[in-house]
């Protein structure tokens, strides 16, 4: 055999089987293939984009649920009068209540200055009072035009605090009122009214350290 016909040939041989290589290839990647077909380069980095903002979203859902308070808490709309109670991310009650009027009372002769707002913030339970009494601040005797009294007990005023009282603090509660018809109204000197159902609720499911927050 000729040296040229040797070469031909072995060039034939070589074509054979690169044929038959790429046929096998081809045949074991087309399951593969037809189960997941690959994406154009556009849309398959827009997917992982997809993934990536999923994982961030979900990353920060967990971040926040981590931050929601445990048990039962007390959020004041101070705005909109409204009082919810919740139990972790679920609401138990919701009432309308009547927050702070934001007036302002001046002493005469030009001494003190109270502003009737009520507080904005995270606070908590400190008191839990039954059958609460009023001891009446300077405040609420100027309001009358009367003159501040020296002894404890003409300070003392039951009856108009409702059945229950629950303090946050500085003076201030959470107490039922005798003006049911102006729940609603922001008419206070900063307390929190509520309706006596309502109260009795949140006394009840409030206690000692429960998280109040008013904005």
């Amino acid at each position: 055999m000729s040296r040229k016909k040797i070469v031909f040939l072995s060039l034939g041989i070589i074509l054979a089987l690169l044929v038959a290589i790429e046929t096998v290839a081809i045949i074991v990647a087309l399951p593969r293939a037809a189960a997941q077909p690959p994406l154009p380069p556009d849309l398959a980095k827009g997917k992982k984009g997809e993934a990536s903002v999923e994982a961030d979203i979900a990353s920060v859902q967990k971040k926040v649920q981590a931050l929601y308070p445990k048990g039962n808490y007390v959020v004041v709309d101070s705005a909109r009068n409204v009082l919810t109670l919740k139990k972790n991310d679920t609401i138990v009650r919701q009432a309308v209540v009547s927050c702070g009027s934001g007036s302002v009372l001046e002493e005469p002769g030009g001494g003190r200055k109270w502003i009737f707002d009520t507080p904005r913030g995270v606070f908590q339970v400190k008191t839990k009072l039954l059958n609460p009494t009023w001891v009446k601040p300077d405040w609420a005797f100027i309001e009358e035009g009367k003159k501040p009294p020296k002894k404890q007990e003409e300070r003392m005023e039951s009856g108009v605090l409702g059945d229950y009282a629950l303090g946050f603090g500085e003076g201030f509660f959470i107490h039922g009122t005798l003006y049911t018809r102006l729940l609603g109204r922001s008419v206070t000197h900063g307390c929190i009214r509520v309706g006596d159902a309502d109260l009795r609720a949140i006394y009840e499911a409030a206690a000692i350290g429960t998280k109040i927050y008013i904005f």
